[in-house]
């Protein structure tokens, strides 16, 4: 059995939670590997929905659910939202959810930096959650984090927050910001570290013993590659690796063990915060999609921008992260219009093109390319098979799998994990 990755193939937000929990019930683990609780998934099971950010959709099925080295873990909010589940009746425990000994931990003074800058009057606004996770990130590779592992050891916490505190006051003092005391960070973790350290546990060790064993590993990621920090819209970006090839590093199992990378892409291109978007649209159509495609962000509240589906990116994404499939979400949305278009290459400078250039002032100035298809009038909302789509929604995927050179997986048809047609089940070799 092949261990399968899940990875957004855009700028995020396309549907992976409810994919992650259509083959959660097929998987015997599942593994977050990278971001922190800046990622909103929603899942809607027996028309109850479950609004998860740090912890692993598989919860919510009782699967074995990993936290990874690569996520950082903001332990105030991983009480809050496993005493949210509970609230919900769902089951969680150190039986089925553990947390990596090596993640890095979200502190106060990282929200508060990152909501700082965000917030700045000068210099570039990326568009951050405000949640901590850059400066978390910055931390870690800094090599000043505290990390899961530092709560089991009191007796040296104290020198770890002032190694740490160096840092971060000196940077206070030049923002003209009150110092932080090494007690008020020491309070913070104490008084939450006897709730985490049940769940702690060598997570690389257990996704080993777990693959020889024969068990089927779903890796869920957070955002889309198109954030990627190499890869994605710099400096647009999340602050993690957000491509598939992070799964690996960001959880301890080498990457021989994986079988099969997920894409889950949109119909349309959908993106929150700043950053270039060739193909938005600032119209009856852009606000089209955004009406009836509900594009407001799980965790912030924020709207998407909305725009036309982007072949060029998505047919890049595939490249860097090696995609074997997609898994086509919302079409529904796209019913009743009565042309619709494609981007299938850019202009830049008068030159076509078929890629995203990496430099930033070429980003804003690509221009897209279009080619125009006939709409459907029919509905595809909950079909679960081909034969209930209409023909032109039918002609609109096929195109879009020759465009992006690689075949359509899985096709959902709406929020409810059953209205799902499967060409190819990810999990077989």
């Amino acid at each position: 059995m092949a261990n399968v990755i899940v990875v957004g193939s855009q700028w995020g937000d396309e549907g992976k939670g409810k994919i992650v929990d259509w083959l959660s019930e097929r998987a015997d683990v599942i593994v977050r590997y990278q971001g922190g609780h800046n990622a909103g998934h929603t899942l809607v099971i027996d028309g109850v929905s479950y609004k998860l950010a740090l912890l692993p959709s598989g919860l919510v099925r009782g699967k074995l659910s990993v936290i990874g080295n690569g996520v950082v873990v903001d332990p105030h909010h991983f009480v809050t939202e496993v005493e949210k589940l509970r609230a919900q009746g769902v089951e969680v425990t150190p039986e089925v959810l553990r947390i990596a000994e090596n993640a890095p931990l979200i502190l106060s003074l990282h929200r508060e930096l990152d909501a700082i800058r965000e917030d700045g009057s000068a210099g570039l606004k990326i568009g951050t959650t405000k949640r901590g996770i850059g400066p978390a990130y910055e931390d870690k590779v800094g090599r000043r984090a505290i990390r899961v592992i530092d709560l089991a050891e009191p007796e040296s916490l104290r020198p770890k927050i002032e190694r740490l505190l160096t840092h971060h006051n000196a940077l206070r003092r030049g923002m003209g910001l009150a110092e932080i005391s090494v007690d008020s960070i020491h309070n913070e973790l104490t008084e939450v570290a006897d709730k985490i350290l049940p769940y702690v546990d060598q997570v690389w060790k257990i996704l080993d013993d777990k693959r020889k064993a024969g068990a089927r590993i779903l890796f869920e990621g957070a955002q889309g590659a198109l954030l990627d920090n190499d890869h994605g819209t710099y400096p647009f970006v999340t602050s993690s690796n957000t491509v598939a090839g992070q799964a690996a590093a960001g959880s301890g199992l080498g990457p021989t063990a994986i079988g099969y990378v997920l894409g889950i892409t949109k119909a349309y291109t959908t993106r929150v915060g700043e950053g270039p978007f060739p193909c938005e649209l600032d119209d009856a159509i852009g606000e089209h999609l955004s009406t009836v495609g509900r594009e407001v962000g799980v965790n912030t509240g924020r709207s998407r921008r909305c725009g036309w589906f982007d072949a060029v990116l998505v047919k890049q994404t595939v490249r860097t992260s090696g995609i074997t499939g997609i898994a086509l979400t919302k079409l529904d949305v796209l019913d009743g219009l009565d042309e619709i278009k494609v981007c299938v290459a850019y202009e830049l400078d008068g030159k076509r093109i078929d890629y995203l250039p990496a430099s930033m002032d070429a980003q804003a100035r690509v221009k897209p390319i279009y080619e125009t298809l006939e709409g459907w009038k029919d509905t595809t909302a909950g079909a679960r098979s081909w034969n209930e789509l209409p023909a032109q929604a039918v002609k609109y995927v096929r195109y879009i799998e020759e465009l992006i050179g690689t075949p359509v997986s899985m096709l959902s048809t709406s929020p409810e994990r059953d209205d799902t047609i499967l060409v190819t089940d990810p999990f077989q070799d």
